[in-house]
């Protein structure tokens, strides 16, 4: 079994990782907001069905993208609370 301090190194490393994916995650999200927002001006007083679909999904993705980014967070916490108790 590894010692303490590789296993504190290793969440180190795990969680710098996980951060990174939060960042690609708060990018993401950011491109599919300027995709939102550019098919609403593209669209604007629009009745169409499909209009309607199509921001809904992208809506949809944000929320997505924000959860994933919470659930990731939430992973970086205990990980560290558990390097903590180490």
């Amino acid at each position: 079994m590894a010692g303490v301090e590789e296993i504190r190194a290793g969440i180190a490393v795990a969680t710098e990782k996980a951060q990174a994916g939060i960042a690609a995650i708060t990018q993401a999200a950011l491109q599919l907001d300027e995709s939102r927002s550019a098919l609403m001006m593209a669209t604007q007083g629009s009745g169409q069905p499909d209009v309607a679909q199509a921001y809904g999904l992208l809506a949809e993705a944000l929320q997505t993208l924000a959860a994933a980014q919470a659930t990731v967070h939430a992973s970086i916490t205990a990980a560290e609370g558990y390097s903590v108790r180490l």
